[in-house]
């Protein structure tokens, strides 16, 4: 039996740790406030996180769970649409450490990783040796393979590859006794799992007929406790298609063998558009038999989505050809060679001459470059549903319905109709091949009319599907929809299943209320109206008081901030700890949490200190601004939320410094070498160290910025002495208190650089911006330092010149975070870049090949940064290669913050160290931060990308 109470709970810790459990325990609110969500609707906080190191870890907590009655649910990347891993109890997380890839056989075409793997990672393990983990899934950045196992999922490219258990080919498993034992595709000498499956078979023999008649024959069929496939022709028992999809109900899973592919060698890929999604659709029947690699599709709301977001400069060359569309499909063929692909093209060619449903745009594409951009933002649909600027959003809860293709128009027609009668708008996106449409009503989930749909209209989906020959759960697992399984199958089948977990978990310990439960229990399992929504707690949040923490309540919960990659800019933070507290979900989570609290009147203290603590490694480097799908700006709610905390509190005595360390470095750059002589004096270094925690302070450039201007040929202006004559071609550097204190050169040899191009240039001296400020919630004397800098510079509005900033975390802040009207404050690759058909072009030079590390912050603000720079540089007869980066782990203030310099280390070696050995001469870096961190960290300090380009015009 199950015991929940908190004094059992407490033994069973203490006896974990006795036991020797190696992972983490987690038993804080911080911890269990972020547990409490994934990717869907609902909120269920568990008692303990446990975060195991190894399969020997997972077999003692469910040993001991086992003896001390306590229900233990697995948990992967914490992507599920439907609440597949939430349950009070005990979460068992396996993404924190369990993250190994094992071994690799490539004569047996197979890989052996834990279950905490990232598919991505997996997939940039295999591919150097060209090959690929076929099954796909939109989170691919965060998802694990444990979690794809628990859901059997499956995605672009399903038609030809299947879904994630045709591809396992063994699992290691601890049962609910704390056993292990290893799953197969056949017959188990295990004689524990011998004697449940002994059972199973007798059951599944017996039930033949009804199996065959109630199970669909189509892509995305029936899985978890998966009756058909679990059957072999031999009459043994695939364990592996039975326990795939179970969702952690029968097993806990600490091992994969997984088969692998062979990445094809050459892709294309054909957009086409419609005048609505029904057309579309209705064409996809035809397309199927031009034997495509995949056809995915998204509706035009999608796409104007994708058109505001930062995304849209990677797509543009393809999809703005398109125009005004109501239906996109993106048909893509692969193959080993140039003919085939042409082939597949062929066949597609020909479908379109017949004319079948009439196109309004045909674009294709093979470029590399074009068609990852194209699948990314397909992959980011789901996030972007949620990023639209009204009150309701996309929700998930019937997004996964499956239908043979042939059925797939109507089925979406009619399910159009069911929305556009309640009076909801929608979203659409999916595999259109596998007859898989992910349809996403707008609800507001604050809104407790909008809440009471969620049943009706899962209940009418349920029963459209039907209708179709479908399945309302055809991908992302059941979750809280497990209500409907008996639906589908039947009550006898049903006890099939309920017999099948009592073989397993008779005391329903594992995911206990999820799927079915066992037979001869009087547990139920959980209704998807009766479960706590997160909706419902955002519901109590003042919403008036606290305006500037509304994005943590636009958090939907997809985790792309969970990205594995150490090449992604987001989140450092996570990235460094592998604490989803330290992420941009988690914190805003706690913003989520502290604002219902101080909303109610509740102790919000706890949660307020845990806020803290989770903010204090939050580096400010305003990624999450730019990648998350609904733009959850942590840094801006962390600075609004430190002016809070420190209205009751006394600051500490480095923000006081902080506070006035900008204008005092404007003046010491006047008089940079006794100021160096004191940052460098061991008395002053120690002083800063353990007075205000600030270490390795940037040197004052001996040259001053002025100098550097006038030098270069250019001329200082100011306010008091502008100019009647601003000359030919003229721009307006607006200096940064950052390059203009401590990094001169730079100034220098952009000034040269724009006047060789035949450009006079201008500059306003350094200029202070207030970032310290601001990073540190200092928003009286930000906005003070903000509207008196904005005063400067719109003096120079009337002039109508290009305003340019050398500085790319300075530009995005001129640019989002002041007022300057309809003027724009120009990155340098921008200016050059708009201005390249009025600059000479040079011939090649091929001994000429640099590699551009661009800023975290413009590298997900600006993405198209890079591609710019590379223009410039063509343009000039210059290669240039962008370097796979995420952030250096300076981010300006962060790296010399002495508590989190080794963090900052940490972070360079993850992501820098590697890339900028491989460049070596050649690396350049656009931002002031990242220089510097190279400077202190690596072994050169690499130069602006200016310092190439005025060496290539140098006689």
């Amino acid at each position: 039996m199950l015991d929940d109470t908190a004094s059992n709970l407490r033994q069973y810790l203490n006896a974990l740790r006795a036991d020797g459990f190696g992972g983490d325990i987690a038993e804080d609110e911080a911890a269990r406030l972020v547990g409490a969500t994934d990717n869907s609707i609902y909120y269920i906080a568990p008692q303990a996180i446990l975060f195991p190191r190894d399969a020997a870890d997972v077999a003692k907590a469910a040993a001991l769970a086992d003896r001390f009655g306590i229900a233990l649910t697995a948990r992967g990347g914490g992507t599920g649409t439907n609440g597949q891993s939430l349950n009070d109890g005990v979460v068992i997380d396996m993404s924190r450490h369990m993250i190994g890839i094992l071994s690799l056989d490539i004569k047996a075409r197979s890989v052996t990783v834990e279950p905490g793997v990232v598919l991505d990672q997996l997939n940039a393990y295999l591919r150097p040796q060209g090959y690929f983990f076929a099954p796909t899934v939109s989170t691919s950045s965060r998802a694990t393979v444990g979690g794809m196992f628990a859901t059997d999922a499956s995605g672009k490219g399903s038609r030809i590859y299947g879904r994630m258990s045709d591809h396992v080919l063994s699992a290691d498993i601890i049962l609910a006794n704390g056993r292990s034992a290893t799953a197969t595709t056949h017959a188990t000498s295990d004689a524990e799992l011998e004697r449940i499956g002994s059972a199973i078979r007798n059951d599944l023999n017996t039930h033949t007929q009804e199996i065959t008649q109630q199970f669909p024959v189509m892509n995305r069929g029936l899985t978890g406790y998966n009756l058909d496939e679990a059957r072999t022709d031999a009459g043994d028992l695939n364990y592996v298609k039975l326990l795939a999809g179970s969702e952690g109900t029968l097993a806990l899973t600490t091992q994969l063998t997984l088969r692998i592919t062979p990445i094809p060698n050459i892709r294309a890929l054909t957009v086409l558009a419609y005048d609505n999604c029904i057309a579309a659709l209705e064409h996809v029947p035809h397309l199927v038999k031009a034997e495509p690699a995949a056809i995915e599709f998204l509706d035009d709301k999608i796409l104007a989505l994708a058109a505001a977001s930062p995304m849209w400069s990677e797509v543009e060359s393809v999809l703005g050809q398109v125009g005004e569309a109501g239906g996109f499909l993106f048909v893509e063929f692969t193959g080993d060679n140039d003919d085939e692909v042409r082939a597949g093209q062929d066949r597609l060619a020909g479908i379109l001459e017949k004319n079948y449903i009439p196109l309004t745009a045909q674009v294709a594409t093979a470029a590399p470059a074009e068609m990852s951009a194209l699948w990314e933002m397909r992959k980011r649909s789901v996030g972007l549903l949620a990023a639209v600027e009204t009150s309701r959003i996309g929700l998930p809860f019937v997004e996964d319905a499956a239908v043979p293709p042939e059925n797939l128009s109507a089925f979406v027609a009619e399910f159009g109709q069911l929305l556009d009668a309640r009076g909801l708008t929608y979203g659409m996106f999916g595999h259109a091949d596998v007859g898989c449409v992910h349809v996403r009503p707008m609800l507001n989930m604050r809104d407790p009319a909008d809440r009471d749909q969620i049943r009706p209209i899962s209940d009418a989906v349920s029963a459209l599907c039907q209708k179709h020959g479908g399945l309302i759960w055809g991908e992302h697992g059941k979750g809280m929809r497990g209500e409907y399984v008996e639906t589908y199958v039947g009550p006898d089948l049903y006890g099939v299943m309920r017999r099948i977990k009592a073989a397993f978990d008779p005391d329903n310990r594992l995911n206990p209320g999820k799927l079915v439960t066992a037979a001869d229990s009087d547990m139920t399992v959980m209704k998807l109206d009766a479960v706590p929504m997160r909706g419902a707690r955002d519901a109590q949040i003042d919403e008036t008081v606290h305006a500037d923490f509304d994005r943590a309540i636009a958090c939907n919960g997809n985790g792309a901030c969970h990205n594995w990659a150490p090449s992604d800019p987001m989140c450092p933070s996570y990235k460094a700890t592998r604490d989803k507290v330290q992420a941009p979900k988690g914190r805003a989570s706690l913003f989520r949490e502290w604002t219902r609290l101080r909303s109610t009147g509740e102790d919000v203290a706890p949660v307020e200190e845990a806020l803290k603590d989770s903010l204090d490694t939050c580096l400010s480097c305003k990624s999450c601004t730019g990648q998350c799908p609904v733009r959850v700006d942590i840094p801006a709610m962390k600075s609004a939320f430190l002016h809070e905390y420190f209205k009751t509190r006394t600051r500490p005595a480095r923000d006081h410094v902080l506070r006035h360390m900008e204008r005092l470095s404007l003046a010491l750059r006047k008089l940079p070498r006794p100021a160096n002589l004191l940052a460098g004096n061991p008395l002053m270094r120690a002083v800063l160290n353990r007075g205000f925690g600030l270490v390795d302070i940037p040197r004052y450039s001996a040259l001053s910025a002025e100098q550097a201007v006038q030098d270069a040929g250019g001329k200082l202006v100011s306010p008091n002495t502008r100019p009647s004559n601003w000359g030919e071609r003229p721009v307006l550097l607006v200096l940064d208190s950052f390059t203009g204190a401590f990094d001169t050169k730079v100034i220098a040899q952009s000034a040269v650089l724009l006047g060789r191009l035949g450009f006079t240039v201008w500059a306003i001296p350094p200029v202070a911006n207030g970032k310290a400020r601001q990073v540190r919630g200092m928003m009286n004397a930000f906005a003070a330092q903000r509207d008196q800098t904005t005063a400067l510079l719109s003096q120079f509005r009337a002039d109508d010149l290009p305003l340019i900033s050398l500085e790319p975390a300075v530009t995005d802040l001129l640019n989002k975070d002041y007022d300057l009207g309809a003027s724009q404050v120009l990155s340098l690759d921008r200016f050059l870049s708009d201005n390249l058909h009025a600059l000479p072009r040079l011939p090649d030079d091929e001994a000429a090949r640099y590699t551009l590390f661009t800023h975290c912050t413009e590298k997900t603000a600006d993405p198209a940064t890079s591609r710019r720079w590379q223009s410039v540089f063509r343009h000039f007869g210059l290669t240039l290669d962008i370097a796979d980066t995420g952030c250096c782990g300076m981010a300006g203030l962060f790296g010399h913050e002495a508590e989190h310099r080794a963090m900052s280390g940490q972070l360079f070696d993850l992501s820098w160290r590697e890339p900028l050995e491989t460049a070596g001469l050649g690396a350049l870096a656009t931002g002031f931060s990242c220089r510097s961190q190279t400077g202190r960290f690596g072994d050169a300090e690499p130069a602006h990308p200016c310092s190439a380009l005025l060496a290539r015009l140098e006689p």
